[in-house]
């Protein structure tokens, strides 16, 4: 069985784009593979944090993941400082990175541009997120195209620490969700949906009250025609809704589209407002239930324990190979 990696910053509640761009793969890849999910909290610390805030994003994207229906018997679920191999391997991956091909990322220029100091963690993100996803002997790893240049870096470490050492790490391969990957921004239908948006308008959380959730779509842009219609082109904001639509009430496009001819766009607003409201319904009352009990830390204790077991042997793998330590007989 092929082994899957997926890492999550605990920056925050998820969105709905999130859920349908990612998470919702997840719960199906859980059925077909070996899939170890984590909670890359020190990742998040790249940038500042609140260390009150940021210990309840990790505590509630934990139990998100399984109000969404990750199955812990199935899937590992686990917090990345609950293993301390990625710090470890993160720092020998560094040691075979180049300082020029991570001035070069994307993500570093963004998040550095226009400071006059950034934190040395920035610049060395990728080494510590091959790391993590190494580990593991990954298969495939799912992410969004944002991450693209990030994997693609991955796998040239990877293949330059097998050529110079031993060849011990497996070369992941990428997987980029075709079916919606990209949920667009409420407000600005061209954009991303983000939770980093200043905008709260622009996004919906699986955890927004039903209000919100009506408010948000109600006032979600649209056009002038009136047409309920998928048009990304031409009608990139009902395109977005109908998407949405479409993957939360499990109707196809055209069949949509059909239901509202000769409607206008009040009627399929508030038809989708319903569709989301009953979707979040189940994850609301799983989610409030987890973060009021046990059950939640038993399962981050056991997904840490596997998570340790298995990274701790790839670590040692390294580390022989470049030499550290003893050469106990």
């Amino acid at each position: 069985m092929k082994t899957i990696f997926s890492g999550i910053q605990p920056s925050g509640t998820i969105t709905l784009g999130n859920y349908i761009g990612a998470f919702k793969q997840f719960v199906d890849m859980q059925n077909e593979y070996n899939c170890f999910f984590c909670i890359v909290d020190q990742h998040a610390i790249t940038v500042p944090q609140d260390p009150v805030t940021l210990r309840k994003n990790i505590r509630s994207l934990a139990a998100l993941y399984l109000a969404v229906g990750l199955n812990p018997e199935k899937a590992t679920l686990f917090i990345q400082s609950e293993v301390p191999a990625h710090a470890q391997a993160g720092w020998l991956m560094q040691c075979v990175s180049y300082i020029g091909e991570l001035e070069r990322m994307t993500q570093f220029k963004d998040k550095s541009a226009g400071k006059e100091a950034v934190s040395a963690s920035l610049l060395t993100y990728p080494p510590l997120m091959a790391a993590d996803i190494l580990l593991y002997n990954t298969d495939l790893v799912p992410v969004g195209e944002d991450q693209k240049q990030h994997m693609e870096l991955t796998r040239d470490l990877a293949e330059r620490f097998n050529k110079k050492y031993n060849d011990i790490l497996t070369i992941p391969e990428i997987s980029i969700p075709k079916v919606g990957a990209r949920i667009m921004s409420l407000q600005e239908p061209t954009k991303k949906m983000s939770k980093s948006d200043p905008n709260k308008k622009s996004f919906i959380t699986p955890l927004d009250e039903p209000t919100q959730i009506i408010k948000k779509i109600k006032s979600a842009v649209t056009d002038s025609e009136g047409l309920v219609k998928f048009d990304k082109e031409n009608k990139p904001g009902v395109s977005n809704l109908l998407s949405i639509y479409s993957i939360l009430g499990r109707k196809s496009i055209a069949e949509i589209e059909e239901m509202y001819v000769g409607k206008g766009y009040g009627d399929f607003k508030g038809d989708l407002a319903e569709v989301v409201v009953n979707f979040v319904k189940p994850i609301q009352d799983k989610y409030y239930n987890l973060m009021e009990s046990s059950e939640l830390d038993n399962i981050l204790d056991r997904g840490a324990e596997k998570a340790n077991q298995v990274a701790s042997k790839t670590l040692k793998k390294m580390e022989n190979a470049m030499g550290l330590g003893r050469n106990r007989r």
